[in-house]
C-alpha cells in the first residue's frame, strides 16, 4: 500500500509571490479538499499513536517571548 505525503509547502520568503488565476486557484483548492477528504488522509490521520495534550502548546507566562511582552509593556506605561 501506497502512502501519500499529505504535508504542504511552506511559504519560501526568498521567492516572489504570484497571483493564480482564479479558476485555477478553485481548482487547487478542490482537489486540495477532495484530498484531505481522502480514505488515504483518514488512514493517515490514524497513525497517531496518542493524542497530545493541547496545553502543551500554551505558553508559560501567557505570551509566546514573556520578556519581550514584560519590555513592550514596561515601554507603554513610560517606565
Amino acid at each position: 500500500m501506497a502512502l501519500l505525503d499529505l504535508s504542504f509547502n511552506r511559504f519560501d520568503r526568498d521567492t516572489e509571490l504570484t497571483v493564480l488565476p482564479p479558476d485555477l486557484a478553485v481548482l487547487m483548492v478542490g482537489a486540495t479538499a477532495r484530498q484531505a477528504a481522502s480514505h488515504t488522509a483518514a488512514v493517515q490521520a490514524g497513525f497517531t499513536r496518542e493524542l497530545v495534550d493541547p496545553a502543551l502548546f500554551a505558553p508559560l507566562d501567557g505570551a509566546f517571548n514573556g520578556a519581550m511582552a514584560r519590555a513592550l509593556a514596561e515601554w507603554s506605561q513610560g517606565k
